[in-house]
């Protein structure tokens, strides 16, 4: 039987700054979404992987978080330049296993700097408080890392979201588990290779590959402290109950429904290329898509541009694929239910070939009108290119609709008037809001997190509010004056 050669090698685990092969492991098939050929294995490690790599990561714990902070960020820095030195291999890996196009693979290993950028700065945000509390008392509050820390990443941005984690959770002195979707597992070796030579400590970043059994181990392991985690709600629902059940902490963040209110008032080209942007861009692959909208009164005219931008918008070349044929299915079923219902399907993506990539996982750009709050399309995340369009008559009826999901990770509103920006503003239930941007995304030092849904657990993984959850407060009270009085404090 001839033997496939593959493009990449054989994924294997990284504890303690080497390549682990375990023999014993099962392995499963990584195929690209853009051609549908299989480029690599991974394995499928379970319980005793894993406790490797925590002992390991334990066992770097004391020196690592020994290091004071301005000397740990230094090797951030460096690692820095080498995501600057090496955007085009990266972005070409983030393409290769995602099936995102170039320049989105691109802008997310930008992304993926800023937030490594950001994680320098933690010796300005971290400072701890200090006040002579009483005569010769003096108390102190200093933020200490928590130990071995895990992040479980999706597999939509396998660039990015371990971002999100490693740089503010290592640079603030833990150490950490990453587990990356078995789905996309080229981007973790890169990385961990990248901050070995920057000159991160072996043991202190540790990457352990797998599925369902790895995140089970994970949430129940007794030497890990902390556990973030990306993808369905669905699972996050899991991870969060299992992990806390276990008296970790656990910030889960889950899918989402996103709603872009689109008034009468609103730029209409402006909102056009903005909404089309916002159902696609990565494959509409993304927590933060707008994959529905709510059109408030008389919109035909803006529908019409939304269509004509989105007719730009070309699989293989603009348009990258989904993640897998069984995604593809999945998302041309939503379509197609839709339209049997009674929507209308202005713009069809369904079936959608790429000359020279026809066994890739493609679809097209697609805009439904005249869907209704019960049909399944209107409920459920598509995860893909797709634009459900709703029709409403007032502002309050379409909050209405945006506040009945049970998600709240974004909601939008594209208008010329501030009054009813504001009004969206204040009323949607949803934890990050765009006026008149499709994708709301914060950027650094405002953290990520929706509500409801969207997310569980208490602060969050980005941002300057994710020191409160990768840290712990540490309280001490000194004196070292015999002569002052005794009080009731000492």
């Amino acid at each position: 039987m001839e033997v496939q050669t593959l493009k990449y090698p054989a994924i294997q685990n990284y504890v303690a700054g080497q390549s682990v092969n375990d023999a014993h492991t099962a392995t499963m098939d990584v195929f690209s979404p853009l051609s549908g050929q299989l480029i690599s294995t991974v394995p499928l490690s379970g319980a005793a992987s894993l406790d490797a790599a925590v002992q390991a990561a334990k066992a770097a714990f004391p020196s690592w978080s020994a290091i004071p902070i301005k000397e740990r960020v230094q090797i951030f820095y460096r690692y820095k330049t080498l995501l600057e030195r090496d955007m085009k291999a990266l972005a070409d890996l983030v393409r290769e296993e995602n099936g995102k196009t170039y320049d989105e693979a691109r802008a997310e290993v930008e992304k993926a700097i800023e937030l490594t950028e950001f994680a320098c700065s933690m010796p300005q945000l971290i400072q701890g408080e200090f006040l002579e509390v009483s005569k010769g008392v003096e108390a102190r509050a200093e933020r200490k890392p928590l130990g071995v820390v895990a992040s479980i990443a999706p597999f939509n941005f396998p660039n990015m979201v371990p971002h999100w984690t490693i740089p503010n959770a290592i640079v603030l002195g833990n150490t950490m588990i990453l587990k990356p979707s078995e789905q996309v597992p080229l981007s973790a070796v890169k990385i961990a290779e990248l901050l070995k030579e920057a000159g991160l400590p072996d043991g202190v970043l540790n990457v352990v590959n797998g599925d369902r059994e790895i995140v089970e181990a994970i949430c129940d392991h007794p030497d890990i402290q902390a556990v973030s985690f990306v993808g369905s709600t669905k699972i996050a629902k899991v991870v969060y109950i299992r992990a806390t059940s276990n008296l970790k902490r656990c910030v889960a963040l889950g899918g989402a429904k996103n709603h872009l209110m689109v008034l009468p008032d609103a730029h209409p080209e402006m909102t056009a290329s903005n909404v089309a942007a916002s159902m696609s861009g990565c494959a509409g692959q993304r927590c933060m898509a707008g994959s529905t909208m709510v059109g408030v009164g008389p919109v035909d005219d803006i529908v019409a541009k939304i269509v004509e931008e989105a007719k730009k918008i070309v699989a293989g070349q603009n348009l990258g694929s989904v993640i897998s044929k069984e995604a593809k299915a999945r998302i041309e079923q939503h379509i197609t239910e839709a339209e049997a219902a009674g929507a209308q399907v202005l713009l069809d993506g369904r079936n959608a070939v790429v000359p020279g990539h026809e066994d890739g996982y493609y679809v097209g750009a697609t805009v439904i009108d005249y869907v209704t709050p019960d049909m399944r399309i209107a409920q459920e995340e598509v995860f893909g290119p797709v634009l459900a369009i709703m029709r409403t008559n007032t502002l309050d009826e379409a909050l209405a609709i945006e506040n009945a999901n049970p998600y709240g990770n974004a909601a939008a509103v594209f208008t010329s008037s501030g009054s009813s920006a504001r009004y969206v503003m204040d009323h949607a239930n949803a934890g990050m809001i765009g006026v008149n941007i499709g994708v709301p995304v914060p950027r650094e030092p405002f953290s990520f997190g929706g509500w409801n849904e969207s997310k569980f657990g208490a602060c969050d993984i980005t941002g300057k509010s994710s020191i409160e959850f990768w840290t712990q407060l540490k309280k001490t009270t000194t004196k070292w004056n015999p002569e002052s009085r005794v009080n009731w404090m000492s």
